[in-house]
């Protein structure tokens, strides 16, 4: 887990604070989590055009349980 190239893309969001809120949560269940991110979006609150995407990245190895948790449950009717 040492070289960015071992982490991959789970979810692309616009904001970097409910991206943070993801990634607290993959922490809280013991999953590695970083963002990744253009500083513009940040510094100018820009959410627009790609400017303000946020690439949320896991461990390969923890792809398909992040994808799980961070995706909202589908209830049936």
């Amino acid at each position: 887990m040492s070289e960015k190239s071992d982490f991959v893309v789970v979810k692309i969001i616009q904001g970097v604070a409910c991206a943070e809120i993801i990634k607290a949560h993959l922490l809280s269940e013991g999953i590695p989590a970083f963002l990744q991110y253009e500083s513009a979006g940040v510094i100018y609150g820009i959410i627009a055009d790609g400017i303000g995407e946020v690439k949320i990245l896991v461990p390969r190895e923890f792809a398909e349980e992040a994808k799980q948790i961070i995706e909202p449950v589908q209830m049936e009717e």
